[in-house]
C-alpha cells in the first residue's frame, strides 16, 4: 500500500458519506417544518433509511479505517495543527455514530419505529416519552449542526492545504490522482 495515498475503498466511502450525510442534512431541514400528511410521513420514512444507511456506512468506514493506516499530513504540519486534525478526525467519526443512534432514540421515545425500507423494522431502544422525545430531538438536530459546521471546517481545511499550503491532502482523496 502507497501511504501517500488513500485507498480507492476509502476514496469511495468518504465521498458517499460526503453526499449521503449532505443529502440527508438538506431533507432533514425539508421535513421538519411540513405540515402532517403521508408526503411527510414518507419524507421520515425516506429521512432513517438513509440514517440506518449512514449508520453501517461509518461502521464499515470505521472498519477500514483501523485495517488501512490513512496517510500523514505533510512533514511541515506543525504539531498543533496534527492534532487539532486528529481532534477533528475523531469527532466527525464520533458524530458520525452519533447522530444515527440519537435519531433511532428519538425515534423510539416517540413511539414510532424504524423499518429499514419497509422490510426490516428496527426495534426500539426505549419506551415512548414525550418528554425525553423533545429532549432527543433536540440534541439530535444539535448534532447535526454541530457535524454540518465541523464538514465546513473539513473542507475549508482541505481547501486551504491545496491553495494556501500546495500540498497533497486534497488531491489524494480525489479519485483522479495519480503519483
Amino acid at each position: 500500500m502507497n501511504h501517500n495515498h488513500y485507498t480507492t475503498t476509502a476514496i469511495c466511502l468518504h465521498w458517499l458519506m460526503a453526499l449521503l450525510l449532505i443529502g440527508l442534512f438538506a431533507v432533514g431541514i425539508y421535513m421538519h417544518d411540513l405540515a402532517l400528511s403521508p408526503w411527510k410521513l414518507q419524507i421520515y420514512a425516506w429521512h432513517k433509511w438513509a440514517g440506518v444507511t449512514a449508520f453501517l456506512l461509518v461502521v464499515l468506514r470505521l472498519l477500514w479505517r483501523f485495517s488501512h493506516r490513512p496517510p500523514a499530513l505533510p512533514g511541515r504540519s506543525s504539531a498543533f495543527m496534527r492534532r487539532l486534525a486528529q481532534i477533528s478526525h475523531a469527532t466527525l467519526y464520533l458524530l458520525m455514530v452519533a447522530i444515527p443512534v440519537s435519531g433511532w432514540l428519538m425515534s423510539s421515545a416517540k413511539g414510532f419505529q424504524t423499518v429499514y425500507f419497509g422490510i426490516l423494522p428496527i426495534p426500539d431502544l426505549l419506551s415512548k416519552d414525550k418528554s425525553l422525545a423533545e429532549l432527543l430531538e433536540t440534541v439530535h438536530q444539535s448534532l447535526n449542526f454541530l457535524l454540518i459546521g465541523l464538514v465546513m471546517a473539513h473542507a475549508g481545511a482541505s481547501v486551504k492545504h491545496h491553495w494556501l499550503d500546495k500540498d497533497e491532502v486534497l488531491v489524494r482523496m480525489l479519485f483522479q490522482h495519480k503519483s
